[in-house]
């Protein structure tokens, strides 16, 4: 295998953050970004050409992707009564046994089902925990959804832990949650990118569908295939062997598909819809369009700006709230903006949890338990806000 190393560089100005949202330009591959900073996956032989380009720029490499893969330890061992451990990373086989086992020993609050399959046939597998049981509540649900990008293990790990907290938490504060709303949670959204991720590519984002290319690349970017403002503005590629490709027609790949028919189906009592990615430790509401303020800005920016003061209390690890588009960077086609548009919920975030650059997506296993509890401490004050604001 040929060793890649993982830079990052720092966009002062727009001139070049647009050159780091080109990459391709330099044969390199964007593995995340934003407006402030960039991760690249460089191969060697082009390092120095490549730092030659961005001379202008703060650059900075970081080590040997080997390395870092190295750091990161997945599960090997057998999983007992559905609970996992926090300290290392699993497989999609050991994530979807766990649910199972967790609606079994749970079955009063507890079930799984499936919102349809992948291009590759692997199953969507969510789960239901709800006071309510068959019984749906009349007020209220929240859902979250998660790893649209699969090589950000760790959104997957943090909403496993969430799972973990509503079924087994003696916090009166978060049982009491359940007495208000239905929890619908789909920890792996692409499932074949996850998969491939541990077999194949540990840097691969995108769905696995073939899609016209003509060079045979493979794969959609799913949280770019909604319909909102597809493809316009530049938040997105019509390249097909991007990161960033759009796929050929919204909803165009099963996965999309599959979760606009399920969020469609709850629409009536859709109340919160919450996406989580990484890495740039952000609270991002709509849009990724432009930077039009949408009608509820007031309200996501005081319950961002709350949560983002809640995360930090732990750990001292410093969140930001505002839209995807002032935040980060042009992106259309997202399944947050297409909820809050299509479907009208109340609230719709996308977490950007950690880092700011130093492991990106290859976040260590060590990190799990502190992203999860900061992760938590936040959630708890958006539920709390949410109640008030539309459960009066």
């Amino acid at each position: 295998m040929t060793m890649k190393t993982v830079g990052h560089f720092l966009s002062e100005n727009e001139e070049q953050w647009k050159a780091g949202q080109n990459p391709e330009d330099y044969g390199v591959s964007l593995i995340s970004g934003d407006r402030e900073y960039a991760s690249l996956l460089v191969p060697p032989q082009i390092f120095s050409k490549l730092n030659d380009k961005l001379l202008q720029m703060t650059f900075e490499l970081t080590s040997s992707l080997k390395i870092l893969i190295d750091l990161e330890k997945v599960n090997q061992d057998k999983i007992v009564d559905g609970r996992l451990e926090w300290d290392r990373y699993y497989t999609l086989e050991d994530i979807h046994q766990s649910l199972d086992d967790l609606a079994s020993i749970n079955n009063a609050t507890a079930s799984t089902f499936s919102i349809g399959t992948s291009y590759e046939g692997r199953e969507m597998k969510a789960i239901k925990i709800s006071k309510s049981g068959e019984t749906d509540l009349p007020f209220g649900l929240t859902l979250i959804f998660t790893q649209e990008s699969e090589s950000t293990w760790i959104t997957g790990a943090v909403c496993n832990y969430i799972i973990d907290q509503l079924l087994n938490s003696n916090e009166t504060e978060i049982q009491s949650w359940l007495d208000e709303y239905d929890f619908y949670i789909l920890p792996i959204a692409n499932p074949d990118g996850y998969e491939f991720t541990h077999t194949t590519d540990r840097f691969w984002r995108k769905s696995r569908s073939e899609n016209g290319s003509p060079v045979g690349c493979i794969g959609t970017d799913l949280n770019r295939n909604f319909d909102f403002h597809w493809l316009e503005n530049g938040g997105a590629s019509s390249n097909p062997c991007s990161n960033t490709f759009a796929g050929n027609s919204p909803f165009s790949d099963s996965e999309a598909a599959n979760m606009r028919d399920f969020l469609t189906s709850i629409s009536s009592r859709l109340v919160f819809y919450l996406s989580l990615h990484s890495s740039g430790q952000y609270i991002l509401f709509p849009t990724g369009f432009d930077d039009t303020p949408i009608p509820q800005y007031n309200t996501y920016m005081s319950i961002g700006n709350l949560a983002a003061e809640a995360h930090g209390i732990r750990h001292g690890t410093n969140f930001t709230a505002g839209s995807v588009y002032n935040l980060m960077y042009t992106a259309t086609g997202s399944s947050m903006d297409w909820t809050w548009n299509a479907l009208k919920a109340n609230l719709t975030f996308t977490y950007e949890l950690r880092d700011k650059g130093q492991f990106g997506h290859l976040l260590p296993p060590d990190q799990i338990y502190p992203s999860a509890t900061e992760f938590m401490d936040g959630l708890k004050v958006i539920m709390t806000e949410l109640s008030r604001e539309y459960l009066k």
